[in-house]
């Protein structure tokens, strides 16, 4: 079992608030992380995938959460029964003066509002909608848990968006490594991806098990969510791989439903519906103070898992990932979701954008302080470091200006190298150790 990072930040926040949310996509590894949780602190553990549990629920919601007689519980998939949010809130309301945490009958005396009532989880984000949050305002904390980081999967503690905020790499946490990684084993992390359930998995068994993944998400799961009339099966099924081949790539509306046949409204809200099931993500353009008046305002698209695009895109193999034009992109989705993940339970607060002006000069991944001071990341799938490919971070620097921190360059090569352009702090990194700490993969 691998180690979940965000385990630690989830016990904390049910001792701050009333009702904590895990979302995330499906298998990524939601009901192993709660149940643990739930084993700890001695909580009822119940899940709405249980059709017993699910029918009650369904047919009388406030009595279901009633029944639950003050005790802190974890309710696994609740958004099936979406009745639960008003009972979950008249819950939360009437219980806020009363017992602390504990096990349920304990004659602790009253100590102030009670935390830590509810542990939910879902895999589609209910609380994106502004019904869903007027419904719990201020008491719900809610956390994204995605599929296993390169961290968890070779259990390193390194967090990179605090590393990489710090801006200190010169010093010996930032190893070089001993020989440069090969394109192979690159390309074959991409390949796998992060579900926990295929990591150690043969490419036959991977095969198999994104099929029928990609069968429950995109059909089963995206017909609850949406009221989808007319062949949305075809649609579907040509938009996946269409969508997969944009990773890492602006995402241009028009030119996906032209491509789909589609019209330009329903081309978005089957993206909005897939992005709510976090199968893809929208990144929006980073257009602060200067840059807001040179900066393209499109979104990129990225999918949350390479492994999953990969197999949407039919690709089986390392040599046929590394001769295919998705590569370079795949590459960068892997290093944004990495930094996606790792911002869930960072000591610094982000948010992560792209940048690209009007005369196309880009930078692949800007993330931004709440104080609005922002690091560029470049992605660059070569060994090999020139002048010009800072050009992109030299534009952002140039745009932002004094909101600009430093600008780094991921790469395939061995050393940690700095650049310097008109006073601009850059560096380039080694992608190894950089994303795996200390570790190849084998």
């Amino acid at each position: 079992m691998y180690p979940r990072y965000l385990q630690p930040l989830v016990r904390d926040m049910l001792d701050e608030f009333r009702i904590v949310y895990v979302t995330g996509p499906r298998q990524s590894g939601k009901t192993t992380l709660v149940q643990g949780v739930a084993a700890d602190l001695e909580m009822r553990y119940l899940t709405l995938d249980d059709p017993a549990v699910r029918g009650a629920a369904a047919a009388d919601p406030h009595g279901f959460v009633r029944s639950l007689d003050n005790q802190a519980v974890v309710l696994d998939e609740f958004r099936q029964v979406p009745g639960l949010v008003s009972a979950i809130k008249e819950a939360s309301d009437l219980r806020a003066g009363t017992l602390p945490r504990g096990p349920a009958g304990s004659g602790s005396a009253p100590d102030g509002p009670r935390k830590g009532l509810f542990l939910l989880t879902g895999s589609a984000d209910l609380f994106r909608s502004a019904r869903a949050q007027e419904a719990l305002p201020g008491h719900m904390a809610r956390l994204e848990l995605l599929p296993l980081s390169l961290a968890e999967i070779h259990g390193t503690r390194r967090n990179l968006v605090d590393h990489l905020l710090a801006g200190d790499f010169a010093d010996r946490s930032w190893p070089s490594p001993a020989v440069p990684p090969t394109r192979e084993q690159i390309a074959s992390r991409i390949l796998l991806g992060g579900y926990p359930e295929v990591q150690g998995m043969s490419p036959r068994a991977r095969r198999i098990w994104f099929r029928s993944y990609t069968e429950g998400r995109f059909f089963k799961d995206f017909e609850t969510l949406y009221a989808a009339r007319g062949d949305y099966h075809s649609r579907i099924r040509a938009l996946a791989p269409f969508l997969a081949g944009l990773s890492g790539n602006l995402l241009r509306y028009a030119s996906l439903a032209n491509a789909l046949e589609l019209n330009d409204k329903l081309a978005k809200s089957y993206v909005e519906v897939l992005e709510l099931m976090f199968l893809i993500l929208r990144v929006p353009s980073y257009r602060k103070s200067l840059a807001r008046r040179m900066a393209v305002r499109m979104p990129k698209l990225h999918f949350v898992d390479t492994g999953l695009a990969c197999h949407l895109l039919g690709l089986r193999s390392e040599d046929r990932l590394l001769t295919s034009p998705h590569y370079g992109a795949l590459l960068e989705t892997l290093v944004f979701t990495e930094l996606a993940k790792h911002a869930e339970w960072a000591d610094e607060e982000v948010g992560l954008y792209h940048f690209r002006d009007k005369r196309k000069r880009e930078v692949d991944i800007v993330m931004e302080r709440p104080d609005g001071r922002i690091v560029g990341v470049e992605v660059k799938a070569s060994a090999t470091v020139r002048r010009e490919d800072f050009n992109g971070l030299a534009a952002l620097a140039e745009l932002a200006g004094a909101r600009f921190e430093r600008g780094l360059l991921f790469y395939t090569g061995m050393h940690v190298l700095p650049f310097q352009r008109g006073g601009v702090r850059l560096h380039a990194m080694p992608l190894y150790p950089g994303l795996y700490g200390e570790h190849y993969i084998s």
